[in-house]
């Protein structure tokens, strides 16, 4: 049983910054890879960044050289940080990840960017 809590969220200006956290318990952390998603209403969640065990990273492209995703393995903490946002990026974000082929699901935190 693999535990993802998310934190960080809130509301911010355009043009600003927040870096959110999750934090994962229950599993072998290190060698997870870990994923963002984000959604908004009526919307499928999409996938905004990844960050692999061994520390390759991929992102949206709606993302691309704003958002970074990095992890502490010591602490079992992976982070988003989201800079330069845009009022499409308010959405609720998730953390996600794949333990013995079973996928987990944080409970999310929202994020709302005013123009």
């Amino acid at each position: 049983q693999v535990q993802l809590v998310e934190s960080g969220g809130g509301l911010v200006r355009a043009g600003g910054s927040l870096r959110l956290s999750c934090v994962a318990s229950g599993s072998i952390f290190s060698i997870n890879d870990m994923d963002w998603y984000r959604q908004t209403p009526g919307k499928q969640r999409e996938l905004v960044a990844l960050i692999f065990s061994g520390g390759g990273t991929y992102y949206a492209d709606s993302v691309k050289g704003r958002f970074t995703i990095s992890r502490d393995n010591a602490k079992n903490t992976v982070y988003l940080q989201m800079n330069s946002l845009k009022p499409e990026d308010t959405a609720g974000y998730y953390c996600h990840t794949v333990a013995s082929r079973v996928g987990y699901w944080g409970q999310g935190t929202q994020v709302t960017v005013s123009s």
